[in-house]
């Protein structure tokens, strides 16, 4: 009875955070592959690339009667390469989907970004960059119990809740985001990112209720990543990244290898591992073949939690598509040099 008593209280524990507009916002695992997501001024920072099209879709909470479900589909480019002088604009776009908790909240985002990156030296980069977009949620009270439904005997859905929510329970805010990077390669096997950006910086109203002004709170995202040739067969990329939103933070770090199967580096596997400092221990595995790249993780809850899912947190994927412009001198196809280290 104590255990039902206390997963009871955790899921509404979940619920409360999730109407609540301090709670933080959705969240990906694998930071590093949701690029624009963690800083507007990744839009066209692609080392390998010139463009890129990518699709993320995470399960957390699985072993709870309802599990969220976050899906993000994005893609950006670089334009204008040869009309600035060591630099380029970056632009792109993403759509967000979140669906949580038993009352079916639902979060639909669209966001359009843009980026300027510009050359200091021969091994150096600065980038900024921003986005604007709305976002729109939703959510289903009728799959609530209150305590005023309560007569006696048995909650009553039917029943007044007693709760001022507002009529049709939808919420819409426009919303914007800003953030610069620096990136540093010596070398053409040494290559060092970092960033800082900050979203909601406009703090949009978000609420369901009728009568309040809670605003979204500006979340502050700061990450750091890492790639080191070591030889023709090994590529580390160590990563880290941290977020702050209101009372809600969280720190995520660690790496991942990756090792070419074939000379030119077209076939490559790799894997890694993960820490979400006080809660999760991450596993990662993933392929990479003809600059299309699959990557999968698991989340295995490490804190108190774990006695209530059983240790399940989340599994998450990944599939990403890197892509080169065609550009021609005289007669020869040429792909523009990437500043990060290669297999090839």
């Amino acid at each position: 009875m104590r255990r039902i008593k206390n997963t009871v209280g955790l899921l509404m524990a979940a619920v409360l955070l999730q109407l609540d507009a301090t709670a933080q916002d959705l969240h990906f695992s694998q930071f590093m592959n949701s690029p624009l997501t963690t800083n507007p001024a990744n839009t066209g920072f692609i080392p390998e690339a010139d463009y890129r099209i990518g699709i993320q879709y995470r399960s957390q909470w699985t072993s709870v009667p309802v599990p969220f479900k976050t899906a993000s589909l994005f893609a950006d480019a670089q334009v204008f390469r040869n009309k600035i002088e060591n630099g380029w604009v970056g632009l792109g776009a993403v759509l967000l989907n979140d669906a949580a908790g038993r009352g079916n909240l639902r979060s639909n985002k669209v966001y359009g970004s843009i980026a300027y990156h510009q050359m200091v030296g021969y091994s150096s980069l600065i980038s900024a960059g921003f986005n604007v977009g709305y976002a729109a949620k939703s959510i289903d009270v009728t799959r609530f119990t209150f305590d005023n439904q309560w007569n006696g005997k048995f909650f009553d859905a039917g029943g007044p809740s007693g709760e001022a929510f507002l009529r049709n329970s939808t919420t819409s805010y426009f919303d914007m985001q800003v953030g610069m990077n620096y990136a540093y390669f010596p070398t053409e096997n040494v290559y060092f990112n970092a960033g800082l950006s900050v979203q909601h910086i406009n703090k949009p109203k978000e609420t369901f209720f009728i009568n309040s002004n809670n605003e979204v709170p500006r979340r502050y995202i700061g990450f750091l990543n890492g790639s080191f040739k070591l030889n023709d067969d090994w590529i580390i990329n160590p990563n880290a990244y941290y977020s702050n939103q209101a009372r809600a933070s969280e720190l995520v770090f660690g790496g991942n290898a990756a090792y070419n199967l074939v000379g030119d580096g077209s076939k490559v596997i790799f894997g890694g591992a993960y820490y979400r400092w006080n809660d999760a221990a991450i596993a990662m595995i993933g392929f990479e073949m003809n600059n299309l790249r699959f990557t999968f993780t698991y989340d295995a809850t490490m804190s108190n939690l774990s006695r209530f899912n059983n240790s399940n947190g989340a599994w998450e994927f990944s599939l990403i598509k890197n892509g080169y412009y065609n550009q021609y001198f005289g007669d020869r196809n040429m792909k523009r040099q990437s500043m990060c280290p290669k297999f090839f």
